[in-house]
């Protein structure tokens, strides 16, 4: 794969400085789109190098910057795709990796970690706001860290001056995105096998083993899964189940995930606003953004495990791709919530 240089960065700056000058309300992930570049891109440009500079190039030392963030104390764990944002404050504890793959493991920040996708860290200061924010190589966004209130700002303060990049350049090199890979026809799987597994199936992370053993994208193999296993739902069922779950302060857990991370939420909701196309839940520890009008497919899904069945309501926008997972709150071991089967059965 070449590696391509964005748009040259006193140019994109410029038209960045414009753009926030006619459209001050504008994300920078949006930014980024409009000006045809990539979000990391766009911080780059303001790497100056000074000590007054509101962005800083990190090391690559991913693992190790994870690990000393539980010193920062009480932060905000931001991550997101394109059509839902999941945020969550809490102390990052026991985060540990095996080769790539990483877990945190406190009860507010839950995290599954992709390291092969981090490519890019700067330490960026906007408006007051103080944060740690992680790229894929092609420039989009993994997973950000914001400092609050109660967080250690002489801890974040020495994090910096030891994970500083000694290079800090206002020019970026990014790769393309990998194209999707193309499913394969309905009638080469073998519907059979894959359902027979299915339902032989005794731990819910075994699932993505078996579509990669029978060569199933995520959507199809809802379309393919035994039909006693999956339901196809209307789009606003996310809604109806989270307005059930706050009504009977039901714990639940809701997961988002970016190329290289997954955040989970477990807990209840409470505070559920709708602003424009956003379904929001608005907690004080727990917020999540949902653009309703994404959703393309929701399904009902059933998987077997040693512990008996497990429910989920899983959401896919129009090219396929899962915006959320919707659980009842569970542990290994120990067999789901009786009064979360029944709200999921209503839906």
């Amino acid at each position: 794969m070449s590696v391509t240089a964005d748009l040259h960065p006193a140019p994109l700056a410029e038209r960045w400085a414009q753009l926030q000058l006619t459209n001050p309300t504008t994300r920078i992930r949006d930014a980024a789109r409009q000006l045809g570049s990539s979000e990391a891109a766009l911080l780059a440009t303001r790497c100056t190098g000074q000590p007054d500079a509101p962005v800083l190039r990190l090391t690559n030392d991913f693992q190790a910057i994870l690990k000393d963030v539980s010193g920062l104390g009480r932060v905000m764990a931001l991550t997101r795709n394109d059509s839902v944002v999941h945020e969550r404050k809490g102390p990052y504890l026991k985060t540990s990796f095996q080769g790539p793959m990483g877990l945190t493991l406190g009860e507010d920040i839950d995290l599954r970690l992709f390291m092969q996708h981090w490519h890019f860290g700067f330490a960026v200061t906007e408006n007051g706001r103080r944060s740690l924010q992680f790229f894929a190589p092609d420039g989009e966004a993994v997973h950000k860290i914001y400092l609050t209130e109660d967080s250690h700002a002489a801890a974040y303060d020495q994090l910096l001056a030891r994970y500083r990049a000694p290079e800090q350049s206002l020019e970026l090199a990014t790769q393309p995105a990998p194209a999707p890979q193309p499913e394969t026809p309905d009638a080469a799987i073998d519907v059979e096998g894959f359902r027979a597994g299915w339902r032989a199936l005794q731990d819910t992370h075994d699932f993505f083993g078996l579509l990669r053993q029978f060569g199933v994208s995520r959507t199809q193999a809802l379309r393919l899964g035994p039909p006693e296993l999956v339901q196809r739902l209307d789009n606003d069922a996310i809604v109806r189940g989270l307005q059930a779950a706050a009504a009977a302060q039901l714990s639940i857990m809701l997961f988002v995930a970016s190329r290289g991370c997954i955040q989970i939420h477990t807990g209840p909701v409470q505070r559920l606003v709708v602003t424009g196309p956003w379904f929001n839940v608005l907690d004080p520890d727990f917020n999540l953004h949902l653009k309703l009008e994404d959703v393309a497919q929701t399904w009902l899904v059933k998987k077997p495990t040693a512990d008996g069945v497990v429910h989920s309501l899983e959401l896919y926008d129009a090219q396929g791709r899962n915006l959320l997972l919707f659980f009842g709150k569970r542990k290994p071991g120990i067999p789901e919530q009786q009064a979360w089967r029944e709200l999921i059965s209503k839906l």
